[in-house]
């Protein structure tokens, strides 16, 4: 089987397999440790900062159980690579916290013919199911379009526990699936609330007009461009670099920072003002707008800025936009001795 993702969901999907004896696992991740993965990233340690994902995570798993072959491959899944990646697995496994990956999985499964394990994680609360259309729905019948303005947990944050108990749930569905045992979660979505611990089962039915596991389905390969699928539609907005010269000419504007005040104490582009999204929201933000300058949002990386721009524009600001990637291109392409979290 094949983990998509060795960070949160991963992490203990990789090691509770490798300890039940799994005898191959596929570990897909592009990315390194950094210190603020270990929060919830239990694979890696403080001696793997800086070490590709996919290596850390297949030296600890030697220590876990030395017998399990683990195929690594160190690159960013997209629709190039997919089908040759999944081809050689019998169970594909999402550890990923993005929509667009999502919807490229679960295509690239119903076109293969895989089961796949399924689970998200956000803040508090957690699901997890799975898609197999051979039997049951695909994650396009639960998700016909990708929600709009949904953070992901670097965005939004994620109680580091919750990733153990919705990925200890996906490495049982793996088992019983391997094993032929019990009754998987197909057709069933497992919704849990931490703060509540509580479980809930819902069903799933399959959509008879599902574009892609459909009787007659009307998508019947891979889309061009996934990220274009899942991208919300942005009213106004502007690059870091468009920020910069602005505030190098002198521009006339407010520059909003939306994210939390523990945020603004981590890192802040200057000159900016905090004003948290959860004032937008209950409207508390607008009476501290001025109307005479271009407001101009940014947040972490661009999914709350946009959601805060909208609400001004119904506000009837018609001089607003917001920053394309956040203080994290801020960092990135301006200033990179901000930290970075």
């Amino acid at each position: 089987m094949v983990c998509i993702g060795a960070g949160g969901l991963g992490s203990p999907i990789l090691m509770y397999l490798a300890a039940a004896g799994v005898g191959t696992l596929g570990i897909v991740d592009f990315d390194t440790v950094n210190e603020s993965n270990l929060q919830r990233q239990i694979i890696h340690g403080q001696s793997d900062i800086g070490r590709s994902k996919t290596e850390s995570a297949k030296r600890q798993i030697a220590q876990i159980n030395p017998f399990v072959e683990v195929v690594t491959h160190e690159v960013r899944l997209d629709r190039s690579n997919v089908m040759e990646i999944f081809k050689d697995y019998d169970l594909i496994i999402d550890g990923t916290d993005n929509f667009a990956t999502r919807y490229l999985i679960n295509d690239a499964c119903v076109l293969l013919k895989k089961p796949y394990i399924w689970g998200s994680v956000l803040r508090f609360d957690g699901q997890a199911s799975v898609f197999f259309s051979e039997y049951g729905p695909c994650y396009r019948c639960l998700h016909p379009e990708p929600a709009a303005d949904t953070p992901n947990c670097a965005e939004a944050g994620v109680l580091g526990v919750l990733c153990a108990s919705i990925a200890s749930i996906q490495a049982t569905e793996a088992i019983k699936l391997i094993t032929g045992i019990g009754e998987p979660l197909i057709g069933s979505l497992m919704v849990y609330d931490a703060l509540a611990m509580s479980y809930r089962s819902v069903k799933v039915s399959k959509d008879p007009a599902c574009v892609i596991c459909a009787d007659n389905p009307t998508q019947l390969g891979l889309l061009e461009d996934y990220e274009a699928f899942c991208a919300p539609i942005v009213p106004s907005q502007i690059n870091v670099f468009e920020l910069k010269a602005k505030m190098d000419n002198g521009d006339n504007f407010i520059l909003v920072d939306v994210r939390e005040p523990y945020e603004f104490e981590i890192v802040r582009i200057p000159g900016s003002v905090l004003i948290p999204l959860s004032q937008f929201v209950d409207g508390t933000a607008i009476a501290l707008l001025p109307r005479d300058k271009q407001i101009i949002m940014h947040c972490h990386s661009g999914v709350r800025s946009v959601t805060s721009l909208s609400i001004v524009k119904n506000a009837g600001f018609i001089d607003a936009t917001h920053v394309e990637g956040g203080i994290h291109a801020w960092a990135k392409h301006i200033d990179p001795t901000c930290a970075v979290y």
